[in-house]
């Protein structure tokens, strides 16, 4: 019998807020920010199309990031 697939718990989480700056027409900068145990700040130049999709990608990128320092 397989294993069911593994339910997120906190710790697997990386909590964060980003805040959005508009630079030029689709030119943003994010700033992310995360909460513990990732309180770390970051910012990214990102193209998108709004400010919400900057955001995104901005938190995906943080995500990402905090992802890779965990498998070190």
């Amino acid at each position: 019998m397989e294993n069911p697939p593994r339910l997120s718990t906190m710790s697997d989480r990386v909590l964060c807020r980003a805040h959005v700056d508009k630079v030029d027409e689709n030119q943003w900068v994010v700033e992310v920010f995360g909460l513990g145990p990732h309180d770390f700040t970051r910012r990214y130049e990102i193209n998108a199309k709004s400010d919400t999709l900057a955001a995104q990608e901005g938190i995906r990128r943080f995500v990402d990031e905090m992802g890779a320092r965990e498998d070190q």
